[in-house]
């Protein structure tokens, strides 16, 4: 029994040899010219490539403009004073703010109309997206815009701005149409 566990150690070993020896053989036979195209491709690739990256944009420097009190424009550093010239209008500034002037007017967005009766109300929508009623004679906006006339289709403010040139109080129409 001893001669046969000997006799099988001695093929294992001749076996193990023999294919240690193919394996050899086989990767020597791979070490032959066929991956020259191969090797020219991986050569050659990065070549054709061009990346293609857009040009920074120009920077434009900056121009600070001076304020020249010569070409009468308002100082923006002091308030506004009201005309002296009588012209008869005038904001209300001992009235108490309305809910709707907190906001400018072209943030708010007329987006529903309601009637009850012969009474109108329009629905409008704040930048905070909350939804606001209001009635002919609110105000909305900044600038003392009142609701002038409510319809279908768009809200008729009567503003009172002050003209940047001459200082005087004056009254302007606004609309705002409805939004869908």
């Amino acid at each position: 029994m001893n001669t046969n566990i000997g006799q099988n150690y001695e093929f294992a070993t001749t076996l193990k040899v023999a294919f240690a020896l193919m394996l050899c053989l086989l990767l020597v036979a791979c070490n032959g010219d066929q991956g020259d195209d191969l090797d020219a491709f991986m050569k050659n690739a990065g070549n054709e490539m061009q990346v293609k990256i857009k040009p920074l944009p120009e920077v434009k420097p900056y121009l600070a403009l001076q304020y020249n009190a010569d070409n009468l424009l308002n100082d923006p550093f002091r308030p506004r004073k009201a005309s002296t010239k009588a012209t008869g209008v005038l904001p209300n500034f001992n009235r108490a703010k309305e809910p709707m002037e907190a906001y400018p007017l072209e943030s708010i967005q007329y987006v529903g109309h309601l009637s009850k009766g012969k009474f109108a109300y329009a629905l409008l929508r704040t930048p905070d997206s909350g939804i606001q009623q209001a009635k002919v004679g609110n105000f909305i906006g900044q600038n003392y815009g009142m609701i002038t006339k409510i319809t279908d289709g768009e809200i008729s403010l009567k503003e009172i701005v002050q003209d940047d040139l001459s200082g005087d109080w004056i009254e302007r129409q606004t609309t705002l149409t409805i939004q869908e």
